[in-house]
């Protein structure tokens, strides 16, 4: 039988919308049940807070709970894993940090390639570092600290929360930048890293602000600089690094991310949903004793992540830099 042809053209743009319709009805249909999100790391850790603040709120918007799913682990690469052979169909989320972004170059084998396997949603938080010294160092500022290191060579020792996290790398950019020579002595975690600071074991540490800033307040330790962009609200004295060494920055930045090939569509409402999530004033001002809100499309935030793994591959193989 043969078509009208005005028939034949209406049946022909109804069959090509059909795939638009199709991949806006599922966007609008999500979620329809429990959303997983991974955290790589155990409870109470910074990555696990930020989560369930702002999984709670975000659970409320779309109608549907937020499992916070914590698999610590492999410097966050087992978390990693489950995301990327979870079926990309949304209901599988990655808490990204900057660990994704150094064990890119950190690790010789991964069964992963971050960049290329997950999708970037939207980032949440930046959390400021801190430049901390024992207060029985002789230097009160960051050049005098730079001129006694390079007038003691190999004397002082710098902790780090352990090999390739964000502490560590911190410092071995601060090294390269400044050229002076710190033993860099890292530990298996944080807080032991601190204890030793304060005890005078080591002398210097990048550490994040809410792990150090009662210390820093009691005078257990001293604070050089902010390792941000602007002076912290919370310690309006300190100054910020790049008055001292122009161009520094080194920080933690959270975010979230899916398995790739998961629809623009779900990728958009999800990124749209945690954007409104963070621009509500008690969300911010329950993530600011932690850092700064940090609001991009899910483009901007995959160039973002790309930049940050360029920039930590280039000094983990300056300073040669292996996983344990």
């Amino acid at each position: 039988m043969k078509l009208p042809r005005r028939r034949f053209l209406h049946l022909a743009a109804g069959a090509a919308a059909l795939p638009v319709v199709s991949r806006i009805a599922r966007a609008q249909a999500y979620p329809s049940r429990p959303v997983r999100w991974i955290v790589g790391a155990g409870p109470g850790s910074s990555p696990d807070v930020v989560a369930r603040l702002v999984g709670q709120r975000l659970s409320e918007r779309i109608g549907q709970p937020i499992i916070v799913d914590n698999r610590p682990g492999g410097g966050s690469n087992i978390g990693t894993q489950v995301v990327v052979n979870a079926l990309p169909d949304g209901y599988t989320l990655l808490f990204i940090t900057n660990a994704n972004a150094i064990n890119a170059t950190l690790y010789d084998k991964l069964n992963f390639n971050f960049i290329r396997d997950i999708a970037p949603v939207a980032p949440i938080v930046r959390v400021s570092f801190v430049m901390l010294v024992n207060p029985s160092l002789p230097t009160k500022t960051v050049p005098e600290f730079i001129a006694y290191a390079k007038a003691n060579p190999g004397k002082l020792t710098m902790a780090s929360a352990g090999i390739g996290t964000v502490s560590h790398v911190a410092g071995e950019l601060f090294k390269m930048m400044t050229g002076v020579n710190v033993l860099t002595v890292p530990y298996r975690t944080g807080p032991p890293a601190l204890t030793d600071l304060i005890a005078g074991h080591v002398q210097v540490m990048f550490d994040t602000l809410p792990s150090s800033i009662e210390s820093i307040r009691t005078g257990k330790l001293r604070a050089l600089a902010m390792v941000a962009p602007t002076r912290s609200e919370l310690l309006p004295d300190i100054p910020i690094i790049t008055d001292f060494v122009p161009g520094y920055e080194a920080s933690a930045l959270f975010g979230v991310g899916t398995p790739k090939n998961t629809p623009t569509e779900i990728v958009g409402k999800l990124s749209n949903e945690i954007n409104a999530v963070l621009a509500e004033p008690e969300i911010r001002t329950r993530i600011a004793d932690i850092g700064t809100t940090v609001a991009l499309s899910p483009a901007e935030y995959g160039k973002l992540i790309a930049e940050e793994t360029e920039k930590w591959a280039k000094v983990i193989r300056a300073a040669n830099l292996k996983a344990e």
